[in-house]
C-alpha cells in the first residue's frame, strides 16, 4: 500500500458494516495512523483491487499477532464485495506467500467468534481453531494453518 491508497482504506476504517466485528468504525482515521500501520516492521500490507477495472475491494495484511509469537493474516473488504469469493482468493494467496516466500511455519488469523462468515472462510481454507479468549470485550477465535497444509 502507499499513501495514494489512504482515502480508499479510510473508507474501510470508517464503515460501520466493515468494522462491526473490529471494534466499530473509527470516527477519524488519519494519514499518520495509516502510515504507522503500513510502516510497522515485519509487516506487509496490500490493497485488493478488481482485475480489469482496478476498483478498490479492500485490504489485507501480514503482521505480527498481538501475542508476539506468530504472523497474522488480517483482511477487510467493502460490503459490496462480500460473498463473491474475493476474500477467500486473497487470503489463500497471502498465506501461500507467507509459506513460500517468507518461509513461515504457520500463519494465524483472529476473528470474533460471532463473525460467522469470517470463521467459515478461515475454516474453508483449512485453518483450525487453536484458542478462544476474550479480547476487546468480545469472544475471539484464533485460527492457525501450518506450512504442511495445502489449500
Amino acid at each position: 500500500m502507499s499513501q495514494s491508497d489512504f482515502e480508499e482504506v479510510k473508507n474501510l476504517y470508517t464503515d460501520e458494516n466493515v468494522r462491526r466485528f473490529l471494534g466499530g468504525p473509527r470516527r477519524t482515521f488519519t494519514l499518520d495512523e495509516f502510515a504507522d500501520d503500513v510502516d510497522a516492521e515485519q509487516s506487509w500490507h496490500w490493497t485488493v483491487r478488481k482485475a480489469g477495472t482496478n476498483e478498490f475491494i479492500g485490504m489485507i495484511s501480514l503482521a505480527t499477532h498481538h501475542s508476539g509469537k506468530d504472523t497474522e493474516v488480517s483482511y477487510q473488504f467493502l460490503p459490496k464485495w462480500w460473498k463473491k469469493g474475493y476474500a477467500k482468493e486473497t487470503v489463500a494467496r497471502v498465506v501461500t506467500f507467507a509459506f513460500e516466500d517468507l518461509n513461515l511455519e504457520r500463519v494465524v488469523a483472529e476473528t470474533q467468534t460471532a463473525n460467522r462468515p469470517s470463521c467459515l472462510l478461515l475454516e474453508r481454507l483449512g485453518m483450525e481453531v487453536i484458542d478462544n479468549y476474550e479480547r476487546f470485550g468480545a469472544d475471539q477465535s484464533l485460527y492457525s494453518i501450518s506450512d504442511n497444509r495445502h489449500f
